[in-house]
């Protein structure tokens, strides 16, 4: 008697794939508001643990909570009232960088080992044509700024010392941007840090490229992405991997937030191709994307200026969290330790939910 050894096999795989679509069926990710105090424009944003995060923007404002969010503390950076801190790196409940971005002399680095009782300026631009679009860390003394192009590529700076210097990668080392290329400082995610020595930095307006470095900025290669560009307002925003090759790039046209036209693609290659998410028309403008760690299948999330929401395969498919706005989003360790802010001071704490955990409150 001959026996059909593919009908196992086959039972097999779509028991695990309705395992998979049960897992995610079973999900419920919400955002919680917290109160903040603050009116800043928030679009720096850095949690470190369930309990600690810091935020920053407008007005050389700061925030920190060591509670999980029931309290936050409002704080101004010494002489520093009129900067725009658009990104915030933090390493722990003492310890965090900020950076302000903004036309030569206004794009800074701060940082703080005491909570923020003093503030060190570490470094400031003196190049009338750089503004500082982010700030990443591979560990607590290696780090990384970007900036739009300073005569057709980027400027970037290095530390290897914890910020006591930062040395500029020479421009011999970078590759030439297009006229009219270059990054958002919309929520300090457009460039991002993985391991011990990888980078990637996205770009808009005349082009959307993800440009990768895997030795901390001395040599780069660049690919280009389907998401929309060709104006000042359009391109990648945000850009996330949850290993060395899997990733995915948001985006859009900011003046256009409710437009669907090709926002989201995906790598499976390290960023060495880009494909658009089939349902194109699923996704409008998003400002930040985000993995959130020790999940399966893994969850994606995204924010922008007028909705939210995740995505439970790789960011194929989507599905609306709600219609509020928020400029970026931050995941620390685990699962609870997310949060997003936005205009007007306004910060909410991401909620992960399960079935298991909603039958047992």
């Amino acid at each position: 008697m001959k026996i059909d050894k593919t009908f196992p096999i086959l039972a097999l795989a779509l028991s695990r794939l309705f395992a998979v679509l049960a897992t995610a069926q079973e999900l419920d990710v919400s955002f919680a508001p917290q109160k903040s105090s603050s009116k800043a424009s928030l679009r720096g944003l850095s949690a470190v643990d369930s309990g600690t995060a810091w935020a920053s923007g407008t007005g050389g404002q700061y925030l920190r909570t060591t509670n999980g969010g029931e309290t936050w503390s409002v704080r101004i950076v010494p002489e520093a009232d009129s900067l725009d801190f658009r990104d915030v790196e933090a390493f722990g409940s003492d310890t965090a960088y900020l950076m302000s971005a903004g036309p030569g002399e206004r794009s800074r680095i701060y940082k703080t080992t005491d909570a923020g009782t003093t503030w060190e300026l570490q470094f400031t631009n003196t190049l009338p044509q750089a503004f500082f679009d982010g700030l990443a860390f591979w560990d607590a003394d290696h780090g990384i700024v970007y900036s739009d192009p300073v005569d057709g590529k980027h400027l970037l700076i290095t530390t290897s010392d914890g910020g006591a210097h930062w040395q500029p990668v020479p421009p011999a080392a970078l590759l030439p941007l297009q006229d009219g290329e270059y990054g958002f400082a919309a929520s300090g995610t457009g460039m991002v840090t993985h391991g011990k020595s990888t980078v990637w930095i996205c770009t808009g307006g005349a082009a959307a490229r993800v440009f990768r470095s895997d030795d901390r900025g001395m040599s780069w290669r660049v690919n280009p992405t389907p998401i929309v560009s060709g104006t000042q307002s359009s391109g990648i925003f945000s850009i996330a991997f949850r290993d060395s090759e899997i990733g995915i790039a948001v985006g859009g046209d900011y003046t256009k937030p409710l437009a669907a036209n090709g926002n989201v693609a995906t790598t499976k290659d390290g960023g060495k191709s880009w494909q658009m998410i089939a349902e194109v028309a699923s996704v409008g403008f998003r400002s930040c994307v985000a993995y959130v760690p020790n999940t399966a299948p893994p969850l994606v999330v995204a924010v922008g200026s007028h909705a939210t929401s995740f995505s439970r395969d790789d960011g194929m498919t989507w599905t609306q969290i709600d219609t509020i706005g928020y400029h970026t989003l931050s995941i620390g360790a685990g699962q609870d330790s997310g949060w997003a802010a936005g205009a007007d001071g306004r910060i909410a704490r991401l909620v992960i939910d399960t079935t298991e955990e909603r039958s047992n409150k």
